[in-house]
């Protein structure tokens, strides 16, 4: 199998690096968005706003797994992209029309839907451009300009609703699906190695038979991938909510300004994102996986203690730029510890779906718990009942889950240092 450079089949890194950035941009532009305009601006009830994003949720939620099967099969994995990209712009131009409740839950259960199609392709794309000893590079780069469009995105969805209306800001969709679109048919279907998109790589090259994808029950019988996502659901479990009860008690003690603080933490958070990921990108292969993931873990059960300690709010933005680590870390670890695993099963995609599935589970998970606390026993209790969720994915992790990088490489890199 050629493992050599992508550019000699006329790939441009660049490319890659445009559909990270204009991705984000396309589902930045509508997600923390729709609620508040359909509050705000549209006077929708907070159960009707609830009954639409539950049911779009638990749609997105299903079809992560199939999705990332279906992933794997097709060799049309550009053409996933874009299709994806077409049903998200004309799902936007249906919200922006017509925005009462029947328009909008069809059009919101159908952008979940095939907003899971992005993260699988993208991570695809990126195992079949690129060889193995590139990968680690590659994915942190991915994530730093997945992360950099969050905050192109924010400062242009904030500049719109500015000059125009928070209405305008849905028409931002169409306009980055478009310029998505074309990044992603600038990189040349030659350049793909599609069986390596899978993780089918063949290592002995020479063999006489080609290799066959492994069976659908490699997702429970691969012991590192269940224990990687269980974490992955544990951790999820306990950062969904943080934001959120942080946005509450910013709102409670300045109203006036809580969209602008709010709105400070999450352009902030990615910014630290952005450094963290390209960070990870260039030391995953030297130091290991095990390591920085478990100091990307470690800061959660931390940064939930430390918003007990002070309702001030310089320390709660303060203490939610920590968020920028563990998720910088996350995003860029995750589809090359999940390659790692699943390296020769040519189920690498279904894999990915299927730890998309549990992140979800968690995420979906940490709301309705931290409700219930919150209601019951107040906000200090709540942050320490995350941070304990988020200290038993550290315990699972540290002693149960294996280091997934090859060990060569990894002690190559010590050596180096």
């Amino acid at each position: 199998m050629d493992m050599t450079s992508t550019k000699s089949r006329g790939f441009s890194p660049f490319s890659l690096d445009a559909v990270n950035f204009l991705l984000s941009d396309v589902r930045g532009a509508l997600g923390p968005y729709l609620n508040v305009f359909l509050v705000t601006q549209q006077h929708w009830s907070q159960s009707q706003v609830g009954v639409v994003t539950t049911i779009s949720g638990l749609l997105g939620l299903a079809v992560q797994t199939p999705i990332g099967a279906a992933i794997d099969e097709t060799r049309a994995k550009r053409g996933a992209i874009v299709l994806g990209l077409a049903v998200l712009g004309v799902g936007a131009v249906i919200i922006f029309a017509w925005p009462s409740f029947w328009p909008v839950l069809f059009a919101n259960s159908l952008m979940a839907v095939v907003g899971d199609v992005f993260g699988p392709a993208v991570a695809a794309l990126t195992l079949g451009l690129y060889a193995r000893k590139q990968l680690a590079r590659r994915m942190g780069r991915n994530s730093a300009f997945d992360h950099a469009g969050n905050v192109g995105i924010a400062v242009v969805a904030a500049a719109v609703g500015y000059a125009f209306s928070q209405r305008a800001v849905f028409l931002l969709v169409p306009i980055f699906a478009g310029l998505a679109s074309i990044a992603v048919l600038s990189i040349p279907a030659k350049a793909i190695d599609y069986d390596r998109a899978r993780d089918l790589d063949d290592e002995y090259g020479a063999a006489a038979t080609a290799p066959k994808p492994a069976d659908y029950a490699i997702l429970f019988q691969s012991r590192p991938l269940v224990v990687f996502g269980l974490c992955v659901m544990l951790f999820h479990l306990a950062n969904a909510a943080l934001l959120p009860l942080v946005g509450q008690k910013l709102a409670a003690a300045h109203p006036e300004e809580a969209t602008a603080m709010m709105s400070a933490c999450i352009v902030a958070a990615q910014a630290v994102m952005l450094p963290i990921a390209l960070l990870v990108g260039r030391t995953a292969d030297s130091w290991g996986r095990k390591p920085l993931f478990l100091a990307g873990f470690t800061i959660l059960p931390v940064r939930a203690v430390l918003y007990t300690l002070s309702d001030n709010s310089f320390w709660l933005i303060g203490v939610q730029l920590l968020d920028g680590v563990g998720a910088g870390v996350f995003g860029a670890l995750t589809p090359l510890v999940v390659a790692d695993i699943m390296r020769g099963t040519g189920r690498y995609n279904l894999a990915l779906g299927a730890i998309a599935t549990m992140q979800g589970i968690g995420a979906s998970l940490s709301g309705l718990a931290a409700g219930v606390i919150v209601d019951h026993l107040g906000y200090t209790a709540t942050f320490l009942a995350l941070g304990a969720a988020a200290l038993v994915a550290v315990i699972v992790f540290a002693i149960w889950m294996p280091e997934t990088a090859e060990q060569e490489t990894v002690s190559q890199g010590s050596r180096v240092r």
